[in-house]
């Protein structure tokens, strides 16, 4: 099913409504959709070049926006429709293991998890059912979708093709060594500033 859906969203990088797609895609993958965006940014920043920062714009937005989805879904529909979402999803028991945490490293999670691959359906949703304040939310979620989309971009816009292979198969390792250096500074600037 996963397969099917993947090859769905890579033909719609053609479409002639390709931008709205990413739209949409962008949206629901913050609280239901199993497929992330960067399979319609990648080749859509690749045909486009010039246009890279555009379409992760679109993508930040959108992902932000959705993640709002997922958060009502955790705070109104846990019970209903959250919890066997998770179930579907399989990710019962990465939400049980920080679930009683979340609210204490909120923030820090959204943040890094919003960057990496870890499916941000979990971090929105888990975001709600724990009532993490929503600002909060917001702000590390507006961060953290920014450097994941626009690190891409970026890579997209400077290498052009050649950052195909690179990107579909290193781009973790390239995200979480910014979100290293985010996280460092940050604690430096907390560390040195007293």
């Amino acid at each position: 099913m996963l397969k099917s859906l993947y090859d769905w969203a890579m033909n719609l990088a053609g479409h002639r409504f390709a931008t709205r797609w990413l739209a949409l895609i962008s949206f629901i993958e913050s609280s239901v959709f199993p497929i992330p965006p960067d399979v319609l940014l990648v080749p859509m920043a690749l045909a486009e070049r010039n246009r890279s920062f555009y379409f992760a714009g679109i993508c930040t937005v959108a992902s932000v926006l959705g993640g709002f989805l997922g958060y009502a879904i955790g705070y109104f529909l846990w019970d209903t429709l959250g919890a066997p979402l998770f179930e579907f999803y399989g990710y019962m028991d990465e939400f049980d293991s920080f679930k009683d945490a979340f609210n204490e490293r909120g923030a820090w999670l959204v943040l890094i998890f919003g960057v990496t691959f870890f499916p941000y359906k979990v971090i929105t949703i888990a975001s709600g059912v724990t009532m993490l304040d929503p600002l909060v939310f917001g702000l590390a979620s507006v961060v953290a979708r920014f450097i994941r989309f626009f690190v891409e971009a970026a890579l997209i816009w400077w290498f052009g093709e050649a950052i195909r292979e690179f990107i579909e198969k290193r781009l973790v390792l390239v995200v979480s060594g910014v979100v290293f250096l985010v996280v460092a500074g940050f604690v430096g600037i907390g560390y040195f500033g007293k």
